[in-house]
């Protein structure tokens, strides 16, 4: 079984579950804030371990990271 985002939080930093998922939620609203609206559309679904299309999203996420750094397709 693999684990949850939350869980590897509690585990790096010794918090309880509770801060864990508090911090957990601050990064991701940051993330979603912060990214533009298709990657940042895809960060619930990443996050919350559906990982149907992981690998359809993660190319759609580099695609368009590398245009927020200057990269021309």
């Amino acid at each position: 079984m693999s684990k949850t985002l939350v869980q590897l939080i509690q585990e790096k930093t010794g918090i309880s579950e509770e801060q864990a998922q508090g911090a957990l939620n601050t990064v991701v609203g940051f993330l979603k804030e912060k990214l533009p609206e298709p990657i940042a559309g895809q960060i619930d679904g990443l996050v919350s371990g559906d990982v149907s299309g992981v690998a359809d999203q993660i190319s759609s996420l580099t695609a368009g990271l590398g245009g927020l750094f200057g990269k021309k397709e």
